[in-house]
């Protein structure tokens, strides 16, 4: 069975996938590493995945999605899943990258970054209060140094390409990542950013059909 490697969020663990049954699969949840200072992604890219098995799969969700990209350019692998993602650039808000261009980003207070409220569950779609409780700790207790390079990362993201055999899951409802300038492959109807939370049965299916 081919080693499934596993890429949260822009920064978060493996809560994420919690709702979502991997025991019947060769997984592994990837751990982010510290980047190093003014690190690229594609540097990155290379250090995380240095002990990777060729002929792997890669599964990513959001941010950890663009990185499964960079991964696949450097290793042979079998299929690229990303979840509530991009593929390259173009897929991208035009803001975003605007945003980039003006180096908005570096405004930012990364305590702001840290902050929950209406706005953020709105954009993350997180809706019950155990949702919302989730998306707090996650939040609370993603590192701000990373959560800053990160961010400078998406919105400065250079890829053009589109992996092979790559399979696009993305929800009608994602309001980081609207579904207007994507091609995918599986639409999870009324599905936002936290799909992996509220929407976890139907994403697992489609995984487990790719992956067995």
């Amino acid at each position: 069975m081919n080693k499934i490697y596993i890429f949260s969020g822009l920064g978060v663990d493996k809560r994420v996938f919690d709702n979502i049954d991997f025991s019947d699969l060769n997984a592994v949840f990837v751990d982010w590493i510290n980047p190093l200072k003014d690190e690229s992604l594609e540097s990155y890219a290379q250090r995380i995945s240095k002990d990777f098995e060729k002929d792997c799969i890669l599964i990513g969700l959001s941010f950890g999605g663009m990185l499964a990209v960079e991964v696949s350019k450097i290793i042979q692998t079998k299929r690229v899943i990303l979840i509530a993602s991009a593929k390259n650039k173009n897929e991208l808000p035009k803001w975003f990258l605007l945003a980039g261009r003006l180096r908005l980003n570096h405004l930012v207070p990364s305590l702001l970054l840290k902050t929950t409220n209406f706005s953020t569950n709105w954009l993350f779609g997180a809706v019950t209060p155990l949702e919302k409780q989730l998306l707090k700790n996650i939040i609370k207790d993603t590192d701000p140094k990373f959560l800053k390079w990160a961010i400078n990362q998406i919105v400065n993201w250079k890829n053009i390409a589109v992996p092979q055999n790559c399979i696009h899951i993305h929800g009608t409802n994602d309001r980081i990542l609207p579904s207007k300038y994507l091609k995918v492959d599986y639409t999870i109807k009324n599905g936002g950013h936290f799909m992996t939370v509220n929407k976890a049965k139907e994403i697992e299916s489609i995984i487990k059909m790719l992956c067995c």
